[in-house]
């Protein structure tokens, strides 16, 4: 079952809690990415897994990291904003109120930009419907007219 991006939010600012550590085969596996899109998330600064005896491990904390960039790249972020949000956190979480006033900051342009979009979908469907309806009239009386001058 998929978790909403609000719950994969949630999931990034628990505390990291016990030490459980999983493969970069496991990680792939439990949210369906390849290989080589997790070391372009590593490559990118997203991710920084440990490494025990040269094999690459992830703590809950980068599994929680991982669930929210696919997430947050779900709806459409770029790279750059989901890694800028990332480096907000800090190594203890100290950056938490700069991560949740930069989501607050992010939401609510973005939630601007879709209503304007929605705006201007909805004066487009108005127009699209006039314009629609006056074709159907044209055609019909172009259709009556024919048959008036046949009759």
């Amino acid at each position: 079952m998929k978790k909403s991006v609000a719950q994969a939010f949630v999931d990034s600012h628990r505390d990291e809690g016990a030490a459980e550590l999983f493969g970069i085969t496991e990680l792939c596996r439990e949210f369906g990415i390849t290989l080589r899109a997790l070391r372009f998330y590593e490559d990118k600064g997203l991710l920084s897994p440990r490494r025990i005896n040269g094999a690459r491990v992830y703590t809950r904390r980068d599994r929680a990291r991982l669930s929210l960039i696919l997430r947050a790249k779900a709806i459409g972020s770029p790279l750059s904003e989901i890694k800028r949000y990332l480096d907000l956190y800090g190594d203890q979480g100290e950056g938490r109120a700069q991560q949740l006033s930069y989501v607050i900051e992010r939401t609510d342009t973005e939630i601007a930009e879709l209503e304007k979009k929605r705006a201007q979908i909805d004066e487009t469907l108005a127009e699209l419907r006039v314009i629609n309806a006056t074709c159907r009239k044209n055609l019909e009386a172009q259709a009556e007219q024919k048959a008036q001058t046949k009759a």
